[in-house]
């Protein structure tokens, strides 16, 4: 009995074995298509960045400008300003407006032929200045009711504050710098390149006494100069200099060569009051000029 059990189990065991190898093998086969199936399809090394972005193509640079160029003996047109409007300058953009006359200012501004702006005025290319318009007189007799104008410059020479005075003084003080003042000075110090300004309108009486007839200040016909500056910022003054030596000398020929030019000429042999400066107006007489 024991026997023929025996036999059956190997009967069963040599009857399984192929089907149990054939089962293990298809097992393996699958599992190496499964592991075959997941397998990248690169290698998992790092690699370049040229691998995954690729270089970028050049960019076009053109070798020459693109602009248009004129041909040889023809000029370019202008291109229209309309077209293609410029942005202001910043500094023009921020640059504060032109100031204003104060509110006190006696003597106002005209905007007219010239505005406000310096410029060649009373028909003289020598005289540097601005029209104002006509100047009212707080007093009767007093005012400048036509060609009112404020002085800068004389035939290149600065004044030291503007003068105030009507255009018949201003061509006087032209003619006088010309024949008169540079003559006598010619080349001493360099030439004269300022003149001190005293005095220019001013509506008061003459010398400022009581009762007296309105100065020619007080009608923009006069000037009071009492100093006058040099290039080598040595000055000529006639408080200092006036008789004395090569600088008494030359203001000397200078106040002889404004009577002429303008009607009224005193200096310090005039009276007290004129002991430190250069009277001039354009004031007429029948007699001829008045100097001393």
């Amino acid at each position: 009995m024991r026997r023929r059990a025996g036999n059956a189990a190997q009967c069963v065991a040599l009857y399984v074995a192929p089907y149990v190898a054939l089962y293990v093998a298809l097992a393996v086969a699958g599992a190496g298509g499964v592991a075959a199936a997941n397998a990248p399809e690169r290698s998992l090394r790092p690699v370049t960045r040229e691998h995954v972005f690729p270089p970028a193509l050049p960019s076009f640079a053109p070798d020459e400008s693109l602009r248009p160029r004129a041909r040889p003996g023809r000029p370019m047109r202008k291109a229209n300003a309309a077209a293609a409007p410029v942005a202001p300058d910043r500094a023009q953009v921020s640059a504060p407006p032109p100031a204003t006359p104060a509110a006190s200012d006696p003597v106002p501004r005209k905007r007219g032929l010239f505005g406000t702006s310096k410029a060649r005025i009373c028909g003289d290319k020598n005289l540097v200045g601005e029209e104002i318009a006509p100047v009212p007189g707080r007093l009767p007799g007093c005012g400048i009711p036509k060609d009112a104008i404020r002085l800068y410059e004389v035939r290149g020479i600065r004044l030291s504050t503007p003068a105030v005075i009507n255009c018949s003084a201003a061509r006087s003080l032209s003619l006088w710098v010309d024949k008169g003042l540079e003559p006598a000075v010619k080349r001493y110090g360099g030439g004269v390149v300022e003149m001190k300004v005293a005095a220019s309108y001013a509506c008061r009486t003459r010398n400022n006494r009581k009762g007296a007839k309105i100065s020619e200040h007080g009608k923009g016909n006069a000037l009071d100069l009492p100093e006058f500056r040099l290039k080598n910022g040595d000055t000529l003054s006639v408080a200092r200099d006036w008789g004395k030596g090569r600088k008494g000398r030359i203001l000397k020929s200078m106040h002889n060569s404004a009577c002429g030019p303008f009607g009224t000429v005193l200096g310090p042999n005039a009276d007290r009051y004129h002991q430190d400066h250069f009277h001039f107006d354009v004031a007429r007489y029948r007699g001829g000029p008045y100097c001393r």
